[in-house]
């Protein structure tokens, strides 16, 4: 559910949308839609998660539940998506039931899945010979960002359907950019993920000698965060390493996925990424200490 700070949404002409995938991140983002004025949709694979949206967004306009994705798109301007993976993200567009067959020509399908920069450009292929738009626009900011609607979307495609999603799309992003074609949000998302990868394994490593090392760790961030070492890390999971606390965040196998289209994509295009490599397999410890679904910060459990 978005975060109790009121939110100051720009005045926009309502429109018809639906949101598909009411996880973590889609459930706060549709909300966020919802509370702007559209006329919101929304379909889930567990029915009782849609159900409950439903009831909690009741007092805004019309909210509706679709029993198929094809359901929940039928007369929809725009579809927003946000599921778990490349198969996922098939099976809510694609078939019979798919929201491609209940989409009305013109319409834009917006994806917000984590999923591969392949499966976005064969997506916006068939979507074009069916008469629709589609975007890649995977989100960074976790579940804090969806809350506030804060989230840096990355997106790629056409530049006509990405200016007619921008505006509602504002309804839950701090920064909507178009990156290039097709596929473009998907790299873009890559690209952060192998910061973010090599940035908790380093302050790990920090954290974990200034410890051994008998410094008052907790004071040592403030202290550095004020120079050149400061990063979102630093700022937001530094202390919560400290205090040993991971029950929350950026769970370590959606890392581990994301990584893994990474780790694909560079074979396919040559780059070199040996530290982001090594850190997927140290993901892969924490997995098996059970950390599976620990925040991404919990690297620091190997070194102690």
């Amino acid at each position: 559910m978005p975060s109790t700070n009121p939110r100051t949404y720009e005045p926009i002409a309502p429109r018809k949308i639906a949101f598909l995938g009411l996880g973590v991140m889609g459930y706060p983002m549709a909300a966020h839609l919802a509370l702007a004025g559209h006329e919101v949709t929304v379909y889930n694979r567990t029915v009782a998660k849609a159900q409950a949206w439903c009831a909690e967004y009741a007092g805004t306009r019309a909210p509706r539940q679709g029993a198929t994705p094809r359901m929940a798109a039928q007369g929809a301007d725009i579809v927003f998506c946000c599921v778990g993976n490349d198969d996922d993200l098939r099976s809510v567009t694609l078939g019979a039931d798919g929201a491609f067959a209940g989409m009305e020509p013109g319409a834009i399908f917006v994806d917000h899945t984590t999923a591969s920069a392949e499966v976005a450009r064969e997506l916006y292929g068939a979507a074009r010979t069916l008469g629709l738009q589609f975007i890649d626009a995977p989100v960074s900011g976790g579940q804090a960002g969806a809350q506030n609607g804060m989230l840096t979307v990355m997106c790629g495609g056409d530049p006509a359907p990405f200016d007619a999603v921008q505006p509602v799309a504002m309804a839950f992003s701090r920064a909507f950019t178009r990156m290039g074609e097709s596929g473009a949000g998907q790299l873009t998302k890559m690209v952060n993920q192998i910061c973010i990868a090599g940035l908790v394994q380093g302050l790990a490593e920090a954290v974990a000698f200034g410890q051994r090392a008998g410094l008052d760790v907790n004071l040592v961030l403030d202290v550095i965060g004020k120079g050149a070492a400061q990063s979102w890390q630093l700022d937001n999971r530094g202390k919560t390493m400290v205090a040993d606390q991971f029950d929350f965040g950026f769970a370590v196998d959606w890392m581990r996925k994301d990584l893994g289209l990474v780790l694909d994509e560079a074979k396919r295009n040559g780059a070199r990424l040996p530290v982001t490599a090594l850190v997927d397999q140290f993901y892969g410890d924490v997995q098996q200490m059970g950390g599976n679904r620990w925040d991404t910060s919990s690297l620091i459990k190997r070194l102690k």
